[in-house]
């Protein structure tokens, strides 16, 4: 299947150290997590109609005329 030598390129492909070169660029590149962003921050909250004041005044006078005579 594979031979001495590519058995140990795979080893060290694998192993989490690899070069000291190569360390370097990961380091660079990945060495710091991106800022926490809260769950309160990813969430909008609005309403989905704007509020209409004349739909919410209810007047019991005109309900009864409306509907009840």
């Amino acid at each position: 299947m594979y031979g001495e030598g590519e058995m140990q390129e795979q080893e060290q492909e694998r192993t989490p150290e690899g070069s000291g070169a190569a360390q370097e660029r990961r380091r660079a590149r990945f060495g710091a997590l991106p800022e926490r962003v809260r769950p309160q921050d990813m969430v909008e909250e609005r309403p989905a109609t704007p509020r209409d004041p004349a739909r919410d005044a209810y007047d019991p006078d005109e309900f009864a005329v409306r509907y009840g005579l």
